[in-house]
């Protein structure tokens, strides 16, 4: 993989596929940049290039022990765009990756973004608040911080049954997704992963959401048990001015991985439309 290093002295590692308008992608917690190679490999072969990286602590970036928070993590992608000199981008986040894309947009603007796609993302606040009286209790990411700190391990493998929907009667998700998903989580930067659970789960993105000024299409499954889709999809299809919402009836969170060629065929329409 190609590196560069950020103006905090972070080296974050990325991949650039292929050639045409780019579409850049942003992974969820705890993988990397491995979990797009799908909608890599397909969008390349359809006449785009593709980037995605490791976010920092993540994959085969540095092993970040400060700065792993959404407004780090959306100022790492602005330095990669600027890096590579992407213009007109369509900006693809999965999940917390979803996050990272919103709060770029809400931190830098889109000068560079084309467009934008929302899978499965965690915005518009996963925490139950006054404000969000929907959302998780923190109770819930309690549990992950005391399940990756005590065994990060075996919490992945437990993990990886729910985000692909294994768990649900009549499932049989291929057993190489979740080693996969064990394998990516292993990867990674131990603290960096740890912190981002408070990223990904107390971060609000409100403001950030109001301020995308490009077409934007939501993607969420509704059997979502990792991030609901009450509290996540249908509030931000809300907040964004020009968004479209799908919903994959049945879907897991990782859909773009259980049902690759739906969602690949969607974000190729949305890509040239």
């Amino acid at each position: 993989m190609a590196r560069f290093v950020t103006s905090d002295g972070t080296e974050i590692a990325y991949k650039d596929w292929g050639s045409g308008p780019p579409v850049v992608f942003s992974h969820g917690w705890p993988l990397s940049a491995d979990a797009w190679d799908s909608q890599m490999l397909f969008m390349a072969g359809n006449g785009f290039r593709v980037i995605a990286h490791d976010r920092r602590g993540h994959g085969r970036s540095s092993q970040t022990w400060q700065g792993n928070d959404m407004d780090h993590y959306a100022d790492d992608l602005a330095q990669l765009l600027d890096h590579l000199d992407v213009q007109d981008a369509i900006l693809v986040g999965h999940s917390t990756g979803g996050g990272e894309v919103v709060r770029y947009l809400g931190r830098h603007g889109s000068a560079r973004v084309a467009r934008t796609v929302l899978v499965g993302a965690v915005p518009p606040i996963m925490l139950q608040t006054e404000a969000n009286p929907g959302g998780l209790p923190i109770a819930t990411f309690d549990a992950i911080r005391t399940g990756v700190a005590a065994d990060r391990s075996e919490f992945f493998r437990t993990l990886s049954g729910p985000f692909f929907g294994a768990n649900r009667p009549g499932a049989d998700p291929a057993a190489g997704l979740r080693e996969a998903f064990w394998a990516m989580g292993m990867q990674g930067d131990m603290k960096a992963e740890y912190d981002c659970i408070r990223a990904f789960s107390e971060t609000d993105f409100t403001q950030d959401l109001k301020a995308i000024n490009v077409p934007t299409l939501i993607v969420h499954g509704d059997d979502d048990q990792i991030v609901p889709i009450a509290d996540s999809a249908y509030l931000s299809a809300e907040l964004v001015r020009d968004a479209t919402l799908k919903v994959y009836p049945g879907a897991p969170h990782g859909l773009t991985m259980t049902q690759p060629d739906a969602f690949n065929g969607d974000l190729l329409a949305f890509a040239k439309a």
